[in-house]
C-alpha cells in the first residue's frame, strides 16, 4: 500500500496535490474528486447503481479531515462530505485520471447532461 507523504489543497486552482511514498505525484481537480466520490450517494451499493454527477464544474473543496491513518474525508462547497478517500483509492484516481475523466465526459454526453452548474 502506498501512503501520501504530502497532501496540499490549492484553493485558487481548486486542486488537491498528492505526493506518495513511491515517488508518484498527482494533481486532482476538485470536480474530478467530487464526481468520483467513493460515497454510497455517488457510487451506489453495487455495480450499475452509480449516480451520474452533473453540474460540478465549479465545485470547490472547503475542508479535508484525516480519517485514521488510511484515508481523508473531503468536504465540498456543494455540501457533499460523505465518502472516505482511502490512500489506495486516491492513488488509483491519480494513476487512472485520464481514462476516468474521459469515461465521465462520455457518460455525461450520453446522458445529455453538462458539467455546467
Amino acid at each position: 500500500m502506498t501512503t501520501p507523504t504530502e497532501i496540499t489543497l490549492h484553493q485558487k486552482s481548486k486542486t488537491l496535490e498528492l505526493a506518495f511514498d513511491d515517488g508518484a505525484r498527482y494533481n486532482l481537480p476538485a470536480e474530478f474528486l467530487r464526481v468520483y466520490s467513493p460515497s454510497a450517494e455517488v457510487r451506489g451499493h453495487g455495480e450499475g447503481q452509480e449516480t451520474l454527477q452533473v453540474g460540478k464544474r465549479d465545485v470547490g473543496i472547503t475542508g479535508i479531515e484525516p480519517s485514521g491513518s488510511y484515508a481523508i474525508k473531503i468536504e465540498f462547497d456543494d455540501g457533499h462530505d460523505s465518502g472516505l478517500y482511502t490512500w489506495d483509492y486516491l492513488y488509483g484516481l491519480g494513476r487512472d485520471q485520464e481514462i476516468l475523466w474521459h469515461n465521465y465526459l462520455h457518460r455525461l454526453e450520453a446522458a445529455g447532461a453538462s458539467r455546467e452548474p
